[in-house]
């Protein structure tokens, strides 16, 4: 009988304790998704025009689409002309780091454009780019 049970405390105590391990790991997840940059998509397809010097945005955060019949897309949601500079500030709240960039329809209006630029960069953002595509 104490040959049994002095064997099952050298099994207990050769035993490894995962614990820590998994604590680590679970804090190491939470970090890399606070810190995870989100891309907010404008919510429609848009028929963007060629450019010879297209250039791909490696940070472009915040999508603004301007459709054919001068819609704006914001986030999946279709948003006013009057609350577009609202509605930048909030998602650069979100991620101050982020870009605007805005993908405009080869068929809308450059008043749509102007105006969508304006209120980006009244929302404080300096850094705004159009979206084109290369031919």
């Amino acid at each position: 009988m104490k040959q049994h049970f002095q064997n099952l405390m050298d099994e207990e105590e050769a035993a490894i304790d995962m614990t820590p391990m998994l604590d680590v790991v679970f804090i190491m997840l939470i970090f890399f998704i606070v810190t995870a940059s989100f891309v907010k998509e404008s919510g429609i397809d848009v028929n963007r025009p060629e450019a010879a010097t297209a250039v791909k945005k490696d940070r472009a955060n915040i999508l603004v689409a301007i459709s054919d019949k001068g819609e704006i897309w914001i986030n999946k949601r279709r948003i006013d002309v009057r609350a577009v500079q609202a509605n930048i500030e909030r998602l650069h709240a979100e991620n101050p780091q982020g870009t605007v960039v805005i993908q405009a329809d080869r068929k809308s209006t450059t008043e749509t454009l102007i105006k969508v630029m304006d209120a980006s960069r009244a929302a404080g953002i300096t850094d705004v780019s159009i979206a084109a595509q290369e031919p």
